[in-house]
């Protein structure tokens, strides 16, 4: 059982089956989920990423300079922390916001010390803005800030996908689960987990990840009790 944890939700988590955007019914189910972690003891930061919106490296591919790309990025990340607290809070959560880029009437700056204090008054804090500079991906974000919380583990939850996998399903249809993996070895074989920036700063830290099916709301309660689903990403070799 944790007692504190960053779940990381990437923009793609929010869309459920829309085409872009965030699907009201997947936001309420994740609130449902957030909530019942809490219900749990648990103290629950999260990351949110903006691919359901925009996404620098797309915005760099059709020749944008990749800074502005990357803060264009960072700002619709806001949009999706937003939507995040005004669901938990219609549950009855107490939350905080808090970014990385100065936007004062939304959100607070982000200060670690105040974030953890939020946490010991069992508030779920939203990380927004990434890490506040370009070139830097909302992982290595998650990465960084459950390292300056202190949380114990980082709930990696994708979009109708059970864990890691062997290879792209879409290219490779016989991919399978890889039920644990090392960070090493994850970052050898190139697999999507999380990009190798924030896959390094976790290994050197002793970091668990864990990637699993966000579609399935009883997934984070099953990790928090302790039941092995999706992917355990962990610092030693899987032998």
């Amino acid at each position: 059982m944790f007692s504190r944890v960053v779940l990381k939700l990437s923009g793609e988590a929010l869309m459920g089956d829309e085409p872009y955007g965030i699907d009201p019914a997947r936001m309420a189910a994740i609130a449902r989920q957030v909530h019942d972690a809490h219900e749990r003891e648990v103290d629950v930061a999260i990351v949110v990423g903006a691919g359901n919106i925009f996404r620098g490296l797309q915005g760099m591919a059709i020749g944008m300079d990749r800074a502005t790309a990357d803060y264009m990025g960072m700002i619709a990340t806001m949009l999706n922390a937003l939507a995040i607290q005004d669901a938990l809070e219609k549950l009855g959560l107490t939350t905080r916001v808090q970014s990385a880029i100065a936007m004062q009437e939304v959100a607070e700056p982000y200060i670690r010390r105040r974030a953890i204090r939020h946490l010991e008054k069992r508030r779920i804090v939203i990380f927004a803005g990434g890490t506040g500079n370009p070139f830097f991906t909302t992982d290595t974000t998650a990465a960084l800030r459950a390292l300056e919380i202190g949380a114990e583990c980082i709930l990696m939850a994708k979009n109708a996908v059970e864990g890691v996998l062997s290879a792209d399903p879409r290219v490779d249809p016989s991919a399978t689960l890889i039920p644990r993996i090392s960070h090493m070895e994850a970052i050898e074989r190139g697999l999507k987990v999380m990009d190798t920036t924030a896959l390094t700063l976790c290994m050197d830290n002793g970091l668990p990840i864990f990637v699993f099916n966000m579609g399935d709301e009883r997934n984070i309660g099953r990790l928090l009790e302790g039941e092995r689903i999706g992917t355990m990403v962990v610092t030693e070799s899987p032998e």
